[in-house]
């Protein structure tokens, strides 16, 4: 029962993200899968409009992901700023505090997976 609430609220927190961190952000959870052992694995599309933000935010563990339209920098605190377009992919390490903020007139949509502690919200803001 406690695994099941949990993961609800790990997906919870993928449908929220947007609102807690950026006005303007539409998140679509695919699916979610508890693997491996001690984490959830959530599969979503994020959309961001021209000229938005992810905000500043962590992740409980990896994320990695697949640009299908627009550009955006993705700036990871520590490394250099990396712009992305169509046809990219990326990765954030566990823990690390990170942006995405779209470039261009067009909006942004990409392809996210989530791998994270499933005792941890899926996203916090960044401090």
């Amino acid at each position: 029962m406690i695994k099941h609430l949990l993961i609800g609220l790990s997906v919870t927190a993928f449908l929220c993200t947007g609102a807690a961190f950026a006005q303007g952000i539409k998140r679509t959870p695919l699916q979610k899968i508890e693997f491996p052992d001690g984490y959830v694995t959530v599969t979503g599309i994020a959309e961001v409009g021209p000229g938005g933000a992810a905000g500043r935010h962590t992740h409980p563990g990896i994320e990695t992901g697949y640009v299908l339209e627009g550009e955006a920098d993705l700036i990871i605190e520590g490394k250099p700023t990396l712009h992305l377009k169509a046809g990219d992919s990326y990765t954030v390490p566990a823990g690390a505090i990170h942006d995405a903020k779209v470039s261009g007139d067009k909006p942004l949509k990409v392809l996210g997976i989530y791998i994270v502690d499933k005792t941890k919200p899926l996203a916090s803001p960044a401090k």
